[in-house]
């Protein structure tokens, strides 16, 4: 067995191990039972995701960093965007879900403005993302005849109540695609192709383009979170596993195995990391096969590395 299959055959088994809502379903007596760990399955539990071992930049032979989006539409990313809302009887979440519940109880903390990770983003950054909230038509009327008063006076008074606010409020079910950003990378010393996730980042329309455009407007990125920092919470989620509900996966085990589809938007390069759709213009079947070529580019380095 190689390393690649190792490694794929380690996460997989970390995975399946750890428990689910759903465990001791067939052995309970009463309901109360259900989801409570055996003293077996605590034995076998791993806490910890699977640690990314070493890699030394002189057995880099060859690096390449590619942008990707992946598509909640497609069937196979159904995962990452269900359950959309988190009070369905377990405690399976969806991906957005984790990841910012997370941050709000101060568990996650690597939460960036960019791909690059260059600045931080603050919890009320974050905050005036997803929420928005406005006077409406009865409220301005009641702002209008009372010249000289602050907002803080009327809701003081009782003038202003919640009914003369309109709200705005991005969920789970705004988010409609994830960016990701990894290295695709040739280790010399075991002599394959490798894949090292970096971020990942919701996209979705902020609260005030929603309640402005609705819900169809194009989507943006809400935040980047630096994926190493991120894997523990990672792995104590649970994924939906369709072909065995008995087993879920961890999210960690799913981005790392690469259990979706996605499509490359942009790859590292001297024009200042230029986006695809920067060069090909208003074409998207050119801007997928450009896509794909960077994809055969990468994984035929790999290729042509052996001989026969």
């Amino acid at each position: 067995m190689n390393s690649r299959n190792f490694l794929l055959a380690a996460l997989f088994f970390a995975g399946v191990t750890t428990s689910f809502a759903q465990s001791n379903l067939l052995n309970a007596k009463t309901p109360d039972e259900i989801g409570k760990k055996t003293a077996e399955q605590d034995s076998l539990d791993n806490d910890k995701p699977l640690p990314y071992g070493y890699v030394g930049d002189r057995d880099v032979l060859l690096a390449r960093k590619v942008w990707e989006v992946i598509d909640l539409d497609q069937r196979i990313n159904f995962p990452m965007y269900f359950p959309v809302e988190d009070n369905i009887g377990d405690d399976r979440r969806s991906l957005f879900s984790v990841l910012i519940t997370a941050i709000k109880d101060g568990q996650l903390t690597e939460v960036y403005d960019d791909s690059y990770f260059t600045l931080k983003k603050t919890g009320d950054d974050i905050q005036s993302v997803f929420f928005f909230k406005e006077l409406n038509e009865s409220g301005t009327d009641i702002m209008n005849q009372n010249p000289g008063k602050s907002e803080a006076d009327l809701k003081a008074k009782g003038l202003l109540t919640d009914e003369h606010y309109t709200t705005s409020e991005l969920t789970g079910a705004d988010v409609t695609k994830y960016k990701i950003v990894g290295t695709w990378y040739f280790d010399k010393r075991q002599g394959e192709m490798k894949y090292r996730i970096l971020g990942i980042c919701p996209m979705a329309v902020d609260a005030l383009t929603k309640l402005r455009q609705g819900a169809e407007a194009e989507p943006i990125e809400l935040f980047w979170v630096f994926y190493p920092g991120a894997r523990d919470i990672l792995h104590k989620a649970k994924a939906f596993n369709e072909k065995n509900s008995a087993m879920p996966i961890t999210f960690d085990h799913l981005l790392n195995s690469r259990r979706f589809t996605a499509v490359i938007v942009r790859e590292e390069n001297v024009y200042g990391d230029r986006l695809i759709e920067d060069y090909m213009k208003d074409n998207s079947q050119m801007q997928l096969l450009e896509a794909e070529r960077i994809k055969d580019k990468i994984r035929n380095f790999e290729q042509d590395m052996w001989n026969y």
